[in-house]
């Protein structure tokens, strides 16, 4: 039996575009794929958690830091809907997509404090990125998400004195 994922509710994150000095994006390629897709940490907002906080706690989660300061939000949610072969396997079938609200951190720390031998590892790879190529490589289905993004930080992407 198939999941209408019209009845289904988005799943409440946020995610981190988090910058170097050198005006670069943290990208990480996911551990759980098999196809070369690289994404920005991001992760679920738990109930009545301020997504900020979320923001700093999916950081540390993901990649054993949170040496970063928060210097822009997004100005609202931007939401993606999962494929149909997705829906219903995902998330214990309980989401449609994710609704994320967007922060953009400049990264405090050296590149070694960046440790992906997390309690809960989620990424084999990183590196820093160009931001305007970040949606060529996401999943498909998150693309617009990240081509929304790059138009709302670009302003950013720029070395820091």
């Amino acid at each position: 039996m198939s999941v209408d994922p019209t009845t289904l509710p988005y799943r409440p994150c946020v995610g981190v575009t988090l910058f170097n000095r050198d005006g670069l994006v943290f990208v990480a390629r996911r551990i759980d794929t098999e196809m070369e897709a690289w994404q920005m940490p991001q992760g679920g907002i738990d109930e009545g958690e301020d997504p900020a906080v979320t923001a700093l706690r999916e950081l540390e989660e993901e990649i054993g830091t949170n040496k970063a300061e928060i210097i822009a939000e997004s100005s609202g949610w931007l939401t993606y809907d999962l494929p149909p072969e997705l829906v219903g396997k995902v998330w214990k079938g309980r989401y449609r997509g994710q609704t994320q609200k967007w922060f953009a951190m400049r990264f405090l720390g050296e590149d070694n404090d960046i440790n992906l031998e997390t309690a809960h590892p989620e990424f084999c790879a990183w590196r820093w990125e160009r931001l305007e190529r970040l949606p060529n490589l996401i999943v498909p289905f998150k693309r617009k998400l990240y081509q929304d993004i790059v138009s709302e930080f670009a302003h950013l992407a720029k070395p820091q004195p």
